[in-house]
C-alpha cells in the first residue's frame, strides 16, 4: 500500500497539475486572445499614423511624398491610408498608380485603388513594369489645372497580356497610351489590400457628425468602428487630424481590416476545443509514467535505507515525510545515528591517535639522531683543536708550529661547513627559501662546479664526461641546483676508483632533461638505498670524516629536488651507482 501511495500522490498531483495549467492557457487563449490582439494591432497602427502624421507636418511632404510614404505605412501595417479636408474630400494622390507617358510628352496618372479590388490577381500576372507599352480605356479626370491627368480605368491592355478589365464601349470612354514611366503597386505580400474599401468608408462616414467634428477641431484623435454594409466585415477607422504648415487642416483616414482576427479567434476556438480533448489524454499518460519514474527510485532508496540501518553505505541527510519518503527518512536518521556515534567517531579518534603518536615517535627519533649527530660531529673538530691549542699552549717546536696552525684552520673550516650545511638543511626544511628561478642550460653548470672540484678530480685521477643530447635550457634556482650538482659530485668522487671516468649524460625532449650521474666503484647495500638521503647518513660504517664527509650532502640536494619539484632516484650498477633526475622543461 505504501508503495502505491507515493505512485497515486504523485499521479494525482500531476494530473491535477498539468490540467490546471492546460486549462489555463487554452481558456484564456479563447476568450481573450480576440480583444488582446485587437488592442494590439489597433494600437500598433495608431502609433505608426502618429509617427506618419508627425512627419508630414514638420516635413512638409510633396504630393508625391506623401503618396509614397503611403504605400509604405500601408504594406507595414496592412492598414489603409489616405489625406481628406475636414469634408471628406482626397487630397491625396492615390497611392497605388502608374504614370503613362505619351508620345507628346504628357503624362497620365491611371489610379489603380478601386481597379485593384476587382482585377487584382490579373494586374499582379500581368507583371506591368517600367518600359511597358499600355492602352488604358476609362474616364479621365482633368479638373486639377497644374497637376497630371488622372484616369480611372475599365479596361488596361498590355501586348503579349491578355486585356485586364470590362469590356467598354469606344464612344463612352477615352483611350490614352503610352509608356510607364512610374510604377507604385503593392508589394508581392500584399496584393489582397483592399483600397476600395477605404473610400467605402468615407464615403458612409463623411460628413462627420457634430460629435466627430468637435474632435477634429479640438484635433484629438478618434477611433470609429465601423462595419462594411456589403460583406459586413468589422473596421477600425482611426482618424488623426494635423494642421499644415499653410494652416489648413487635414484628416489622416486610416482603415485596419480586424475580420481576419475574428476569423482567426473563431477557428482557434474549435482547434483549441479538439487539443484539449487530446491534451487530456496526453496528460494522464505522461501524468501516469511520470509518477511511476519516480516513486521507483524513491521505494529502492526505503530499501537501500533499511540496509543502511546495518552500517552498508552512508547517505546524505534525512527528510521527514509519511510515506516511502518518511521510512527513508527514518532509517537514514538511524543511520546517521549509528553511523556517526558508532565508526565515524571512533574511527577517527583511531587513525588521529595513531597518527599523533607515529608523529611524536618519529620527530622524538629524529631529534635524537640530530642532536646525537650533531654533537658526535661538532666534538671531533673541537677536540682536535683543543688538543693542538693546547699543544701551542705548552711551547711546541717551532719546526710544528705551522703544521699545528694547519690543522687547527683546517678543522675550523671543517666544522664551519658542517654549522653551514645543517643552517641550509634546517632553511630548506622550513621552506623559508624563496626559489629565484632562472633558465640556464645544466651542462654549463655542470661544468662550473666540476671546476671548483679539480683537485679533488686530480687527487684520485678521474675525469668527468659530459655528454648532451638535443639539450634544452631548464628553469630553477641556478645557486641551489649548483649546491645539488656539488654533492652529487663529491659522493661520486668520494666513491668512484682511482682513474676511472664520472660521465653525466644530459637528454632533453619537449616536456623533460634527464640528468644521470655515473661512476665506476663500489656499491651501495640494497638496504641503504633508502637511507642515504638522511641526515649525517656515511656509506661507510667507520663513518670516517675523511671519506664520509658530513653525512648531510644529499639531505640537502633532497629537499632541494623536492622544491622544484623533480623526480629522482639512485640504484646501483653492474660496476658502480648511478643518479638520475628529470627535470620538467
Amino acid at each position: 500500500m505504501k508503495r502505491k501511495g507515493i505512485t497515486l500522490k504523485l499521479f494525482l498531483l500531476t494530473v491535477v497539475v498539468f490540467i490546471c495549467f492546460y486549462g489555463m492557457i487554452i481558456l484564456a487563449h479563447m476568450l481573450f486572445f480576440q480583444d488582446f490582439y485587437q488592442k494590439y494591432k489597433i494600437k500598433d497602427v495608431e502609433s505608426a499614423l502618429e509617427r506618419f502624421s508627425e512627419h508630414y507636418v514638420n516635413e512638409d511632404w510633396s504630393a508625391h511624398r506623401a503618396s509614397r510614404e503611403a504605400v509604405k505605412f500601408m504594406s507595414e501595417n496592412k492598414s489603409q491610408l489616405t489625406i481628406v479636408d475636414t469634408d471628406g474630400d482626397l487630397t491625396l494622390n492615390d497611392p497605388y498608380h502608374i504614370t503613362l507617358k505619351q508620345k507628346d510628352g504628357t503624362l497620365v496618372v491611371v489610379s489603380l485603388s478601386f481597379f485593384m479590388n476587382t482585377y487584382g490577381q490579373e494586374l499582379k500576372a500581368a507583371a506591368i513594369d517600367k518600359g511597358s507599352t499600355l492602352t488604358v480605356w476609362g474616364a479621365l479626370d482633368q479638373e486639377q489645372k497644374d497637376a497630371p491627368t488622372v484616369m480611372y480605368p475599365f479596361q488596361i491592355t498590355q501586348k503579349g497580356f491578355p486585356s485586364i478589365g470590362e469590356d467598354v464601349d469606344a464612344s463612352y470612354a477615352d483611350k490614352v497610351t503610352g509608356e510607364v514611366v512610374e510604377r507604385v503597386l503593392p508589394r508581392s505580400k500584399a496584393w489582397n489590400t483592399q483600397q476600395g474599401l477605404l473610400f467605402d468608408a468615407l464615403n458612409e462616414l463623411f460628413p462627420l457628425k457634430p460629435a466627430q467634428e468637435k474632435k477634429v477641431k479640438d484635433m484629438k484623435l478618434q477611433k470609429i468602428d465601423w462595419t462594411e454594409p456589403w460583406s459586413g466585415t468589422h473596421n477600425m477607422v482611426i482618424i488623426d487630424p494635423v494642421k499644415t504648415k499653410a494652416g489648413e487642416t487635414e484628416l489622416l483616414v486610416s482603415v485596419t481590416s480586424l475580420q481576419e482576427v475574428q476569423d482567426t479567434n473563431n477557428a482557434l476556438q474549435l482547434f483549441y476545443l479538439y487539443l484539449g480533448i487530446g491534451g487530456l489524454f496526453l496528460i494522464i499518460i505522461l501524468s501516469f509514467f511520470f509518477s511511476r519514474l519516480v516513486s521507483k527510485p524513491l521505494i529502492k532508496l526505503d530499501k537501500m535505507a533499511k540496509r543502511m540501518v546495518k552500517l552498508d553505505f552512508t547517505v546524505d541527510s534525512p527528510v521527514r515525510q509519511k510515506d516511502e519518503i518518511g521510512n527513508l527518512s527514518n532509517s537514514m536518521l538511524l543511520m546517521a545515528r549509528n553511523l556517526d556515534q558508532a565508526l565515524k567517531e571512533l574511527e577517527e579518534k583511531n587513525v588521529q591517535l595513531l597518527a599523533d603518536m607515529e608523529q611524536k615517535n618519529e620527530m622524538e627519533k629524529i631529534q635524537q639522531d640530530f642532536f646525537a649527530n650533531a654533537s658526535h660531529e661538532l666534538k671531533t673538530p673541537l677536540s682536535i683543536i683543543k688538543s693542538f691549542a693546547e699543544g701551542l699552549k705548552d711551547g711546541i717546536g717551532a719546526n710544528k708550529q705551522d703544521h699545528y696552525f694547519e690543522v687547527i684552520v683546517e678543522e675550523a673550516e671543517k666544522m664551519e661547513g658542517l654549522l653551514t650545511d645543517m643552517l641550509d638543511l634546517a632553511k630548506l626544511e622550513a621552506r623559508t627559501i624563496k626559489l629565484r628561478k632562472t633558465s640556464f642550460l645544466l651542462s654549463d653548470l655542470i661544468d662550473k662546479a666540476s671546476n671548483k672540484l679539480v683537485y679533488s678530480l686530480k687527487e684520485k685521477d678521474l675525469d668527468v664526461v659530459i655528454g648532451s643530447t638535443k639539450e634544452l635550457p631548464i628553469v630553477a634556482d641556478c645557486g641551489w641546483m649548483e649546491k645539488v650538482m656539488l654533492n652529487f659530485l663529491v659522493n661520486s668522487i668520494r666513491h668512484a676508483e682511482k682513474g676511472s671516468t664520472i660521465s653525466i649524460d644530459i637528454e632533453s625532449d619537449d616536456h623533460d632533461t634527464t640528468f644521470i650521474l655515473r661512476n665506476r666503484g663500489d656499491n651501495i647495500p640494497e638496504d641503504t638505498l633508502d637511507h642515504i638521503w638522511k641526515r649525517f647518513y656515511r656509506g661507510e660504517l667507520s663513518r670516517s670524516r675523511q671519506t664520509g664527509g658530513t653525512g648531510l650532502g644529499l639531505s640537502i640536494a633532497q629537499q632541494i629536488l623536492d622544491m622544484h619539484h623533480c623526480e629522482y632516484k639512485v640504484e646501483n650498477l653492474e660496476d658502480g651507482v648511478q643518479f638520475t633526475i628529470l627535470f620538467t622543461n
